[in-house]
């Protein structure tokens, strides 16, 4: 990360509530054709949530805490706030002298990006904007969230045009509101939410990803991480949806790769 930071754009894709098990089976059966050429080996890695919802998981992703390989560790991290004795800074490491990696990038020259999804990212509430305001630039609009059937093109659309005419690295997050509760509209037969109807969630935002990968890579090199910030139940063991210590939300999808200019047209 040290040689990566200055040199190439940064795109954090959270995609939100999205469980490690329907990402597999998908990515197995080539449902999902774009991240299947984006991922590395055609996989997911299998990593632990930070959190179980989006605050806390969120506050930790973008203080550095990425989801974590699931085996034992110690795991070095890709970035890091300055912190003595942490046991996860390695010398590849990016070490940032900031309390979160949005200033510390800032600090870095690049320009940052919010693109919310969920609730905690519509700027509403003191609580909606406590994450938005770690960026230079954030944006939040209706269509961008959970009951928006289109929310992921609108949420591109926005990035779009946030980035297309920026000199300086950016660094894009976009927190992808289309896995949440309520999906069921992503399948039509569907009459409420289901592990199929995240599943057909999760076949849209496919469809559409390339076109941010597009957008990223154009100008530079861009490294992409693309993971789940926690997973969500629907029903397994009485559970349903998450902030809850079951395996379905805490076992989650990851993947880190870079996107080179004119790979995706």
């Amino acid at each position: 990360m040290r040689a990566i930071v200055g040199t190439h754009d940064v795109l954090l894709v959270t995609l939100d509530t999205l469980r490690y098990d329907v990402a597999a089976e998908l990515l197995a059966a080539g449902r999902l054709p774009t991240l299947a050429r984006a991922l590395p080996g055609r996989a997911w890695e299998r990593r632990h949530a930070p959190g179980s919802f989006t605050y806390a998981a969120h506050a930790a992703i973008l203080a550095g805490f990425l989801p974590t390989p699931a085996a034992p560790g110690p795991h070095p991290r890709l970035f890091a706030a300055a912190f003595p004795g942490s046991e996860t800074t390695a010398p590849g490491t990016y070490v940032f002298d900031a309390a979160d990696l949005p200033n510390g990038l800032a600090k870095a020259g690049y320009h940052t990006v919010c693109v919310g999804g969920v609730g905690f990212f519509n700027k509403l509430t003191p609580l909606g904007a406590a994450l938005p305001s770690l960026f230079a630039e954030s944006h939040w609009r209706p269509e961008f969230g959970v009951t928006s059937p289109v929310s992921f093109e609108e949420q591109i659309a926005c990035a779009e045009v946030a980035v297309r005419d920026r000199a300086e690295p950016v660094f894009l997050f976009v927190n992808v509101s289309a896995l949440h509760q309520p999906n069921h509209f992503y399948l039509p037969s569907a009459t409420g939410d289901s592990p199929a109807t995240h599943a057909a969630a999760l076949e849209y935002v496919d469809r559409h990803i390339g076109r941010l990968f597009a957008l990223m890579s154009a100008r530079r090199p861009c490294l992409a991480i693309v993971c789940s910030d926690h997973g969500t139940a629907y029903g397994e063991d009485g559970y349903v949806g998450h902030r809850i210590g079951h395996e379905v939300v805490w076992t989650v999808p990851y993947s880190e790769f870079v996107l080179q200019p004119g790979e995706w047209p």
